[in-house]
């Protein structure tokens, strides 16, 4: 829970997307979409056939990028995304790892 005052910071998500991600152009979407919402962090793909996420930036435009994965991009089939948050990192930019 976060103290009055705090509203401000950063926040940090760490978002696993389940289902149909992978080929699907999920990581260049969530590039855009992410650079639209002024979030910082990096996706990319893991060896499981999910995608990983991490956003970082003001705790609403934060929020709407996990709302946005719940879908993903058009040709996406969700199944679920676990989010952790930690602390953030001071992440700048966002890009796609590899």
């Amino acid at each position: 829970m976060m103290a009055a005052g705090q509203a401000a910071q950063n926040v940090r998500a760490h978002a696993l997307i389940s289902g149909r991600v992978q080929g699907v152009c999920f990581r260049a979407y969530t590039v855009d979409e992410a650079t639209a919402a002024g979030v910082a962090g990096w996706v990319r793909n893991t060896p499981d056939g999910r995608v990983e996420a991490v956003f970082e930036g003001a705790k609403p435009a934060v929020e709407a990028m996990i709302a946005w994965c719940r879908n993903g991009p058009p040709a996406a089939r969700v199944t679920g995304v676990e989010v952790i948050w930690v602390e953030p990192q001071g992440e700048q930019g966002f890009g796609i790892r590899y």
